[in-house]
């Protein structure tokens, strides 16, 4: 179970860098639609990470059989 989750969230990390942070950088839009993109990249970071938390403390008091 562990190692299914820890999976599908390195693969969630890597869509979101790979199609996230690539218009930030390389897209030829306004500076704004860049700076709300920007945003919103960051605030999917943020969830992802909380997620990771929330499931690391959830599983540091259940005891392996």
């Amino acid at each position: 179970m562990k190692v299914l989750f820890y999976i599908v969230i390195v693969a969630a990390f890597l869509l979101v860098t790979y199609f996230g942070l690539g218009p930030v950088l390389l897209a030829d839009g306004s500076a704004g639609e860049r700076i709300i993109t920007l945003l919103i990249v960051i605030l999917i970071y943020l969830t992802l990470i909380w997620i990771v938390v929330k499931f690391r403390k959830h599983n540091r008091g259940v005891k392996k059989l």
